[in-house]
C-alpha cells in the first residue's frame, strides 16, 4: 500500500507517508469486499507494470523511475490509477480540513433521546408501531404516531453519535463510521456511480448538507397525474420547515467559494442566492458531511426524533432489522438482529419502513413481501459532478458553508448548480494527473473554488438483491449525459466569470481548460464513460400511487395489511431538489393516514 501512495499522490517524506498509508488502510478495511478487491486488483496491475518497465515493484522505486512510470500510468493505465487514486485521495485530502474547534463552540446542546443498545434491549417485546429507520422519514413517522399516544419504536441500525465525537474524532474516522460501506456504495452501470449513504440515529439528515427546497410546484402537479394525493402539500412542508427551522443561509459564514459563486453568477446576469437550510447559527466549519462539531446543521435527531421520544417513543440501536412478521397476510412484528448475531423480536400490528430507497426493498423481499414486479424499479437519483475553478488568491473551500448557494438559471430545464465543496477525496471530483503533478494540485487545493450541479435523469436504475447486500444498478440515459455536459459547461462558465484563470473538468483527457472555447470543446468530447459522477438522494423503489404501484396512495404496501412505507422510496420520481423537506412532509402524511 505504501509504494501504491508514494508513486500516485507524489509522497516523499516519510513521515507523511506513513500518515496517509494508516488513514488509507482504515478505509479498505470498511470497504465491502467486492471493492476491497476492485482495489487490490488495481493496485496489483499497477505493481506489475512497474516491475515489467522498471525490473522494481513499487516499493523499490527511485524519484526518476517513479516519473517515468506516472508518465507510463497516464498513458496505458489511466482507468485502474482514477480507480486506485479516489481512496488515496481521501486519505490525503482529510488533512486540509481545520484541527479540532475552538471549546465551547455549541451552537447547542445535544437533544435528550431515549437510545437502547440492541444488546441491552429484551429478546421479546411488544409495541403499538414499528419503525424501521430513523432518519428523515422515520423520524417524522415516529413523532406523528407517538404524539397520537402509540407505544412506537424506533429500529436503527448505526448508532448514535454526539458532538463531542464530532469536535474531538479526526474526520477521516467519522466519515469511515458515518456512512454504510464507508461511504462506498456503488451503482454499477455506465459508467459506475458512488451513491453514498448514511448510517446513524438520524440517517442521512446527519450527514447530509442541510439544503433545504420545498417541492417544485411542477412535480406536484406531475404526482397528482399519477394517483398520488398531494392536495394541501403545502401546508404539511410549512410544518417540516418550522420542525427544521429552515431559514436563508446568512452571508457571514459563507466562505469565499460562495461568494464567487454569487459573483460569477451575477456577471453573467443569473439567478443565484444564498440557500435555505436547516442551520441555525452555521459557523461555516465545511464539516457537514462528516457531523457538524457545532451541532449547528438542525437534522432529526435534534428536533423531530427528541420530540418523539419525549412523547414516548424509544430508539433501539444497532439494530439490523431481518424480517417482516407476517401471519395470514397481516404484520404481526418484526424480527432484528443484534451485532453479536443474536436476535430479538417485537410483536406490533404495524410497521413503517423508513429504511431508505436502497434498503427498503431488501427488507420486503427478505420478509416474503416482495412480490410486486414494481417494487426494487425505477430507482430515481440526483446525477452529480463537479467542476473546480483557479484562482489567483487562496479560496480555503473548506472554510465556510459545505454547501452554501444556489443557482438556479438552468432549474427549469432540470440542472441545478450549487457551491459545494470538500476536501480532496471526499467527493467524486478527481483531481488531474499522479505522482508530483499531483502532489501539486494538492499542495495548491486551496486555491480551487468547486461548483457542483444535480440533474434529474430518468428513473432507469434498479434495486437487486433480497439478502444483506443490495446490489444497484444505474445507467445513464442519452438525455441525462447531455444535461451533465450542459451543467459542467455552465458551471465553467460561473467560475470564469468570476474570475478563475482556469477550470479543472475532471476528465481525463482534458482536465484543465484555460478559456471558454476550451471548455466547450472538451466536454462535447467526453463520451459518457469518462464523466466523473456521484449520485444523491436515491427514490422510487416503493412507488406510491394508482393500481400499478406497490403502495397505495395512503402508503400502505400492497398485498398485505398493517405494513407502510414512510421514506423516500415511494417518491414517484425524481423531485428534482434536494429531498429532505418532501421526505418528510410525505411521511408526515402516511402516519396520520395510519389508524
Amino acid at each position: 500500500m505504501a509504494g501504491t501512495i508514494s508513486v500516485l499522490l507524489g509522497i516523499e517524506d516519510a513521515a507523511e507517508l506513513d500518515r496517509v498509508t494508516a488513514q488509507a488502510e482504515a478505509i479498505v478495511r470498511t470497504l465491502p469486499g467486492p471493492a476491497r478487491l476492485g482495489l487490490a486488483a488495481g493496485a496489483g496491475t499497477l505493481d506489475v507494470l512497474a516491475r515489467l518497465t522498471t525490473g522494481h515493484s513499487l516499493d523499490g522505486l527511485d524519484a526518476g523511475r517513479r516519473d517515468a512510470l506516472c508518465t507510463l500510468l497516464e498513458s496505458r493505465a489511466a482507468r485502474a490509477v482514477e480507480a486506485v487514486k479516489i481512496p488515496l485521495l481521501l486519505a490525503a485530502g482529510t488533512g486540509l480540513l481545520p484541527g479540532p474547534p475552538e471549546p465551547g463552540g455549541l451552537v447547542r446542546p445535544d437533544a435528550v433521546l431515549d437510545c437502547t443498545p440492541s444488546a441491552d434491549w429484551p429478546a421479546c417485546a411488544t409495541a403499538d408501531a414499528v419503525v424501521v429507520g430513523s432518519g428523515a422519514g422515520g423520524a417524522m413517522a415516529a413523532r406523528t404516531l407517538a404524539r397520537r399516544g402509540m407505544a412506537v419504536v424506533v429500529l436503527e441500525e448505526g448508532r448514535r453519535f454526539t458532538a463531542a465525537e464530532f469536535r474531538e474524532r479526526p474526520p477521516l474516522d467519522r466519515f469511515l463510521d458515518l456512512y454504510r460501506d464507508g461511504g462506498a456504495t456503488v451503482a454499477v452501470g455506465r459508467p459506475p456511480v458512488l451513491l453514498p449513504e448514511g448510517r446513524a440515529v438520524g440517517g442521512t439528515t446527519v450527514v447530509n448538507s442541510g439544503t433545504c427546497y420545498r417541492t417544485p410546484s411542477r412535480v406536484l402537479r406531475r404526482w397528482a397525474s399519477l394517483g398520488v394525493p398531494v392536495e394541501d402539500f403545502g401546508a404539511d412542508l410549512d410544518e417540516v420547515e418550522a420542525t427544521l427551522r429552515v431559514a436563508p443561509q446568512p452571508m457571514e459564514p459563507l466562505g469565499r467559494n460562495g461568494l464567487l459563486a454569487l459573483a460569477g453568477a451575477e456577471r453573467l446576469g443569473w439567478r443565484a442566492a444564498p440557500l435555505r437550510r436547516n442551520a441555525p447559527g452555521c459557523r461555516g466549519s465545511a464539516q457537514c458531511a462528516v457531523g457538524c462539531p457545532h451541532n449547528a446543521k438542525y437534522g432529526v435527531h435534534l428536533n423531530a426524533l427528541p420530540q418523539a421520544c419525549e412523547a414516548g417513543a424509544r430508539i433501539v440501536t444497532h439494530a439490523r432489522v431481518e424480517r417482516i412478521l407476517v401471519e395470514r397476510g397481516v404484520a404481526t412484528g418484526v424480527r432484528a438482529r443484534r451485532p453479536d448475531g443474536t436476535f430479538f423480536e417485537i410483536l406490533t400490528p404495524r410497521v413503517v419502513m423508513a429504511a431508505g430507497a436502497t434498503q427498503t426493498p431488501l427488507l420486503l423481499r427478505r420478509s416474503g413481501l416482495g412480490g410486486h414486479p414494481g417494487l426494487g424499479r425505477g430507482m430515481a437519483v440526483h446525477l452529480a459532478t463537479n467542476v473546480a475553478g483557479r484562482f489567483a488568491e487562496p479560496v480555503d473551500s473548506w472554510s465556510g458553508v459545505m454547501q452554501s448557494v444556489g443557482i438556479e438559471e438552468l432549474h427549469g430545464d432540470g440542472i441545478l448548480i450549487e457551491a459545494t465543496a470538500t476536501p480532496a477525496g471526499m467527493t467524486s471530483f478527481p483531481l488531474p494527473g499522479i505522482g508530483r503533478r499531483l502532489r501539486g494540485e494538492l499542495d495548491e487545493a486551496r486555491h480551487l473554488a468547486v461548483l457542483g450541479a444535480m440533474i434529474a435523469d430518468a428513473p432507469s436504475g434498479r434495486v437487486h438483491g433480497a439478502r444483506h447486500r443490495a446490489l444497484l444498478r444505474y445507467d445513464l440515459t442519452r438525455e441525462g449525459a447531455g444535461r451533465l455536459r450542459r451543467a459542467m459547461t455552465a458551471m465553467g462558465r460561473v467560475l470564469f466569470a468570476a474570475g478563475a484563470e482556469e477550470v479543472l473538468t475532471g476528465l481525463a483527457r482534458d482536465p484543465v481548460v484555460r478559456d471558454e472555447g476550451e471548455l466547450t470543446r472538451a466536454v462535447a468530447a467526453a463520451s459518457r464513460a469518462d464523466l466523473h459522477l456521484a449520485g444523491f438522494h436515491p427514490t422510487g423503489t416503493a412507488k406510491l400511487g394508482e393500481a400499478a404501484a406497490p403502495v397505495d396512495p395512503s402508503g400502505r404496501l400492497r398485498g398485505v395489511r398493517g405494513v407502510h412505507v414512510a421514506d423516500a422510496s415511494v417518491l414517484p420520481t425524481c423531485p428534482e431538489v434536494n429531498p429532505q423537506l418532501t421526505v418528510m412532509a410525505m411521511a408526515l402524511r402516511i402516519a396520520r393516514g395510519i389508524r
